[in-house]
């Protein structure tokens, strides 16, 4: 389980044979739970400076693997007694994004970013929202997607400020809104068959 609060960049040394490894200060221990750009991971090396985490064939197939470059967002997992800001992600990205649009505003930066359908059903208007691994919050929901207003604080301790419009991100949508809407899909489902 994570917070959405990215606790530094890590560099990308090396990306092959489904092992990322990265430079960072933080140092995990061998099979400790690492989010990377809002993706949970497990450490299977660690070395001087860095550690290698393992994609499987399920994960390469929903996130944007080609954002692993250059820096990452990263965020160990959350401790038993840690304060909990943002609010609860747990590392399992539902879909891919794409930044549609920016629009400065007097003390932040607009984004809107498309989603398919399917995932648009979890968003909701206020509700919470992870890109890349960063918790933020919803202003709207559109057709296509979702429109964040980003502080300027925000864009100082993520990557997010260098997002480009076409821009593939990770999105992990409220896991409270898929479970709720999970149970009741299945309880329809059920009374429909006539099922108590």
């Amino acid at each position: 389980m994570f917070t959405g609060l990215i606790r530094e960049f890590a560099h990308v040394v090396g990306y092959e044979n489904n092992l990322l490894t990265l430079n960072a200060s933080y140092k995990p221990s061998i099979g400790d739970s690492i989010a990377v750009n809002g993706v949970c991971l497990t450490v299977v090396k660690v070395f001087d400076g860095g550690f290698s985490v393992e994609l499987s064939l399920e994960t390469r197939a929903l996130i944007a693997v080609e954002n692993l470059k250059g820096e990452v967002h990263m965020e160990p997992a959350l401790a038993l007694g840690d304060r909990l800001d943002g609010h609860m992600v747990q590392g399992h990205v539902d879909c891919v994004g794409v930044i549609e649009s920016f629009n400065k505003r007097e003390n932040g930066l607009d984004i809107e970013v498309s989603i398919p359908q399917k995932q648009l059903t979890f968003v909701i208007p206020k509700g919470s929202i992870t890109i890349d691994g960063v918790s933020l919050t919803v202003n709207d929901v559109s057709k296509k997607g979702f429109r964040l207003t980003i502080i300027p604080h925000t864009l100082e301790k993520t990557l997010i400020g260098s997002y480009k419009v076409g821009q593939k991100v990770n999105v992990e949508t409220d896991m409270f809104a898929r479970y709720l809407h999970h149970m009741f899909s299945k309880k329809e489902a059920l009374d429909w068959n006539g099922v108590d």
